[in-house]
């Protein structure tokens, strides 16, 4: 009798493991209706979300950081891809609590990837980093870069170490509101158009991604690179999302709509590190003092950096030119069936 209870006992708790793995799942389930997934798979990042930031009493590492900051990303494609069916209102409230979450929980994260942009050049010419190996402890000594480095380092550290649980308990408080707000979506499942609640929103953010695209060809600055990453990393999640897996890629249109996943990811990883690196940059001109002595190779860095972002941009072209070469009408078209 008691084994027997046991058995049921861990039975129940099996099938209620596999279902809320299938309810955190970040993407529809094969058959299941539009609606109810996307409200599913936005309650599920919240939760994703909020037990990260629960379960860490004390400091939040770089990498819970990161995982944090990726699934509100998420969260606001999916706000984004519902936009008219939210209503301007709606859609400008829900948006603007999440971007105001994600840059409180920046700062470690920033802090990381600054360190990680520069060894990564390092890597690629390694004799910037052996300059300057005398005195111990001596600044000029130890050449510019390891000096930057140096303080990357210690500034990273400090913004881990200098953790708010204020701060944190009202991000908790935020996206807990905004749960009971997602929780009482009442998204609409229009039989002779079923299709219309994801499409109108993914032919917006292919459109936009293409108008940004061109400015940033255009002006080719800071601002313009970034707006189009922006919108390259929406639509990446927004399709990802959409994608219900092997069972779509069987047909045309949802091997395209994976592809599109696929090719906005590659797009946005050049993007993104375009971005580390204009940043890294600007924090080599704001540290200059860090490089009295070593004017030359501060002057070498910052060389590499341009070129290196030069290569990127060039990249992030022709990979939109391929990702946004079609009218927004017929992107969609193109994919219809999938979404």
């Amino acid at each position: 009798m008691g084994v027997g209870v046991a058995l049921a006992k861990a039975e129940r708790e099996r099938r209620a493991e596999a279902r809320a793995r299938l309810a955190r799942r970040a993407s529809l389930l094969v058959g299941e209706p539009r609606a109810l997934g996307l409200r599913r798979v936005a309650l599920g990042r919240l939760d994703h979300a909020i037990e990260l930031l629960e379960s860490r009493p004390v400091g939040i590492d770089e990498e819970t950081v990161h995982e944090l900051r990726k699934a509100l990303k998420r969260l606001r494609a999916i706000v984004r891809l519902l936009r008219e069916e939210l209503g301007a209102k709606r859609f400008a409230r829900e948006d603007a609590t999440l971007g105001d979450c994600a840059r409180r929980l920046s700062g470690a994260r920033d802090a990381e990837v600054l360190v990680d942009t520069l060894d990564a050049l390092l890597r690629r010419e390694p004799k910037l980093a052996k300059h300057g190996s005398g005195k111990r402890g001596s600044r000029k000594r130890r050449g510019g870069v390891r000096a930057l480095r140096a303080q990357l380092i210690a500034e990273r550290d400090a913004a881990s170490a200098g953790d708010d649980p204020e701060l944190r308990r009202a991000v908790i408080a935020d996206l807990r509101t905004i749960r009971e707000r997602v929780a009482a979506w009442e998204l609409r499942e229009r039989p002779q158009d079923p299709t219309r609640l994801s499409a109108r929103g993914i032919e917006r953010l292919y459109r936009e991604g293409r108008r940004r695209m061109r400015a940033a060809r255009r002006r080719g600055d800071f601002e313009s690179m970034h707006a189009w990453r922006k919108r390259v990393k929406a639509l990446r999640y927004a399709a990802e999302t959409l994608d219900r897996g092997e069972a779509t890629r069987k047909t045309k249109s949802g091997r395209r709509l994976h592809r599109v996943a696929r090719r906005a990811d590659r797009l946005g990883e050049a993007l993104g590190e375009e971005h580390d690196l204009a940043l890294l940059a600007r924090a080599v001109r704001e540290r200059s003092e860090l490089f009295a002595g070593w004017r030359k190779q501060r002057k070498r860095l910052l060389k590499m950096i341009a070129r290196r972002r030069k290569r990127l941009r060039k990249r992030a072209l022709r990979e939109g030119e391929r990702l946004y070469r079609r009218r927004p009408q017929r992107f969609v078209r193109r994919l219809r069936k999938a979404l």
